[in-house]
C-alpha cells in the first residue's frame, strides 16, 4: 500500500497540532488549584460539555475501528456502534445527576461520598488506573496507524509523537484545555464526517466484475518481507499490496448507478455482490509465515446481516461458547459506558446536576448522529477501492484519500486530534486518581494544594509513557475490539458499586471494596487467558487458552454484582447505616 506523505496533509497536521497546544498554554493560566486542574472550577457551560462528551467519547475506535470494521466484514462493526451509544442510556438514567451532586475530582469521590473510607478511595483509583490504561492502548494503537499515510512515520513514531503532544497538553493545562480540545475536535469530526458521507452518496456505486488478484505476504524468519513476491517498498519495481474494495455485480446488470439516497444506498448494496477479502495463514517448517488474502465475492445482503466476522461470528455458530462470547461483548458495550473513568470525570466541569444532565443529552444527540455516518463511511471505504487488505484501522482515512486530498488532510488531522482529545482525558483521569485517590488513601501526609496539581502532572508523564509502550507492542489489534476489553473492565469494576451505592441501602463499604477489586481482576485476568490474547499477544496457540471464549463481561460483571451483596450481607452491622444518596 502507498503511503507515501502529502504536503498538504502534513500541513494541515501541523496547523491543528499548533492550534491544539495553542489553546493548551493559552488555558493554562486558569489551571493553577486542582479545582481548576482537575475539574475546570465547574464552570464548563453545559453545550460545550455535550460536545466535548462526544469529542472525549469518539475516539480513535469510533473513527478508526468502527469504520474499519464495517468495511472489511459490513454490518458486524455496527453492533459495536449500537453497544456504545446504547450505554448512554444507563450515564443519563442513572450515573449523570448522582456523579455531579456526591463527587469533588474523581470518580472514587461518588463511590466514598457516604463512607469517607480510604480503602474505597484506593480500590477505585487502582481500578480508574487499569481502565484508563487498556482504553489508552486503542487509542495510541490509532494514533501510529494514522501517521504512517499522513507523515510517512513508522508505527511507533507516531505513537510517541501523540503520547509526547498529549503529555504536554495535560501538565500545562489539565481540564479546562482538555475540554476545549474535545469541543473543537467533536465538532468538527462529527461536520467532515458529514461531508464524507454526502461525497460518498454523490459518488455512488460502480461494478468491476473482474475479480482482482490474491495477495501474498512472505516474513521470512530473518525478517525480511516479501510483498507478492517482491521485497517490500513503495517504489516502482517494489513488492507493495494494492488498494482493493470493490463491487463486482450491481442490480439489473449496469456499471454505475449515479449518485444514491440515504436510504436508496443500502437498498442498491443489498442487491449487489461485493468482493470481500478472507485471509488465511501458513507458517513453515523455516520459521517464515505466508499470508494470503484473497477475494470473496459476498452478496450484499449477508454483508448487510450480522455474524461476518470472527468477532461478532457467535450470531450464526451452533456453538454455545460463541454465542455466549457475543452477548457478552454487547453487555459490556452497554454497561461500560456510565463506569469510565475519563467519562465520569466530565460530570464536575458542570455547575450543576441539570447541566450535568442536559450535557448528557447534547452528547447523545451528537455520538448517535455520528455512530449512524459510521456505517455509510464504512461501506463507502468496502467498495472505495482504496482499502489496505492488512489494515482494518486505515478504511476511513483511505477513502477519504480516495475523494480528495484535502478531505483526506483535514479528516486524518481532526482523526489524530480525536485521538489527542481522548488520550488527554484518560491521562488527566490516571493523574487525579493517583494524586487525589492513590496517595492520599495510602499515606498520611496532608498534601497542599499546588503539591497535587505538581504529582498529578508527574503522574501524567508517567502513565503517558507507560501508554506509549502499550501502543507500541499492541500495534496489530483492531481498536474497536481492544476498547471492547477497556469496557468489560470498567463496567466489571466500576459500575456495580457506583449502581448498588445509589439504589441499595445495603451496600457497605467493604462490599465496595472487594467487589472493585473482584470485578477488575477477574475481568482483567479473564482477558490475559483468552484465545484472542495468546493468538495475537503471546503468539501461542489460540486453542491453547484457558477461558472458553475472550469476552469477560457476561461472567464477571455479574461477579461484581453478586460479591457486593454477598459481603455487604457479611459486613451490614460493621459500617453504620445511613441512607441511599436521594436521586431527586
Amino acid at each position: 500500500m502507498n503511503h507515501e506523505p502529502s504536503t498538504l496533509a502534513i500541513g494541515i497536521f501541523l496547523a491543528m497540532v499548533g492550534v491544539t497546544l495553542g489553546i493548551s498554554f493559552y488555558l493554562g493560566r486558569k489551571a493553577k488549584d486542582s479545582a481548576g486542574y482537575f475539574a475546570a472550577h465547574g464552570q464548563i457551560p453545559w453545550f460545550v460539555n455535550g460536545v466535548a462528551f462526544a469529542g472525549d467519547y469518539l475516539s480513535a475506535a469510533s473513527f478508526l475501528g468502527i469504520c474499519g470494521m464495517i468495511a472489511f466484514y459490513g454490518y458486524d462493526g455496527f453492533l459495536y456502534s449500537i453497544g456504545y451509544l446504547a450505554g448512554w442510556i444507563v450515564a443519563l438514567f442513572v450515573v449523570a445527576e448522582p456523579m455531579k451532586r456526591l463527587g469533588k475530582f474523581t470518580f472514587a469521590d461518588a463511590l466514598n461520598a457516604k463512607f469517607n473510607s480510604p480503602g474505597i478511595k484506593l480500590a477505585a483509583g487502582v481500578s480508574t488506573l487499569a481502565v484508563s490504561v487498556f482504553y489508552l492502548i486503542p487509542q495510541m494503537v490509532g494514533a501510529g496507524v494514522l501517521v504512517r499515510p499522513l507523515l510517512g512515520l513508522p508505527h511507533w513514531a507516531g505513537v510517541v509523537l501523540v503520547g509526547a503532544v498529549v503529555i504536554v497538553i495535560v501538565v500545562t493545562a489539565g481540564m479546562v484545555s482538555t475540554t476545549w480540545v474535545q469541543f473543537i475536535k467533536g465538532g468538527l469530526l462529527v461536520a467532515f464526517s458529514t461531508v464524507l458521507t454526502v461525497m460518498i452518496l454523490q459518488r455512488g456505486f460502480h461494478a468491476e466484475p473482474q475479480l482482482p488478484a490474491a495477495q501474498t505476504i512472505v516474513k521470512q524468519a530473518d525478517g525480511t518481507v516479501l510483498v507478492n513476491g517482491l521485497p517490500k517498498g513503495n517504489s516502482p519495481g517494489e513488492g507493495q499490496l494494492q488498494p482493493v474494495g470493490s463491487i463486482s455485480k450491481l442490480p439489473g446488470g449496469v456499471e454505475k448507478t449515479g449518485p444514491l439516497g440515504p436510504l436508496e444506498f443500502f437498498s442498491t448494496l443489498e442487491q449487489s455482490e461485493v468482493v470481500l477479502w478472507s485471509k488465511s495463514e501458513v507458517k513453515g517448517d523455516d520459521g517464515s509465515t505466508t499470508s494470503t488474502f484473497s477475494p470473496k465475492p459476498t452478496p450484499g445482503s449477508q454483508i448487510l446481516q450480522p455474524g461476518a466476522s470472527p468477532t461478532f461470528a457467535g450470531i450464526r455458530s451452533e456453538k454455545f461458547s460463541d454465542k455466549l462470547n457475543f452477548l457478552s461483548l454487547m453487555l459490556a458495550l452497554f454497561c461500560g459506558t456510565a463506569s469510565l473513568p475519563h467519562i465520569l470525570i466530565r460530570y464536575y466541569t458542570v455547575k450543576d446536576e441539570a447541566a450535568a444532565r442536559k450535557s448528557t443529552i447534547v452528547g447523545i444527540a451528537c455520538i448517535g448522529f455520528f455512530y449512524v455516518l459510521t456505517l455509510y463511511m464504512g461501506l463507502g471505504a468496502m467498495t472505495s477501492g482504496a482499502l489496505d487488505v492488512t489494515d482494518s484501522n486505515m478504511a476511513a482515512p483511505l477513502l477519504a484519500r480516495s475523494m480528495s486530498e484535502l478531505l483526506f488532510a483535514i479528516i486524518s488531522a481532526i482523526a489524530f486530534t480525536t485521538v489527542l482529545g481522548t488520550v488527554s482525558g484518560l491521562i488527566l483521569a490516571s493523574a487525579g486518581a493517583v494524586t487525589h485517590d492513590l496517595l492520599e488513601s495510602v499515606t498520611t501526609v496532608h498534601l497542599t494544594d499546588h503539591q497535587r496539581v505538581r504529582i498529578a502532572k508527574m503522574a501524567a508523564v508517567v502513565v503517558g509513557v507507560v501508554a506509549i509502550l502499550l501502543g507500541i507492542a499492541f500495534k496489530e489489534l483492531n481498536v474497536s475490539y481492544l476498547v471492547g476489553w477497556a469496557f468489560s473492565v470498567a463496567a466489571s469494576a466500576n459500575l456495580p458499586a457506583l449502581v448498588m451505592l445509589l439504589f441499595w441501602r445495603g451496600t457497605t463499604k467493604e462490599g465496595i471494596i472487594v467487589a472493585v477489586l473482584v470485578g477488575m481482576i477477574s475481568s482483567l485476568g479473564w482477558i490475559l487467558l483468552s484465545g484472542d490474547t495468546y493468538a495475537a499477544v503471546y503468539g501461542l496457540p489460540k486453542e491453547n487458552s484457558i477461558v472458553p471464549f475472550s469476552q469477560p463481561g457476561i461472567v464477571t460483571i455479574p461477579l461484581g454484582f453478586l460479591t457486593l451483596i454477598v459481603v455487604s450481607l457479611l459486613t451490614g452491622g460493621r459500617s453504620p447505616a445511613s441512607p441511599a444518596p436521594s436521586r431527586t
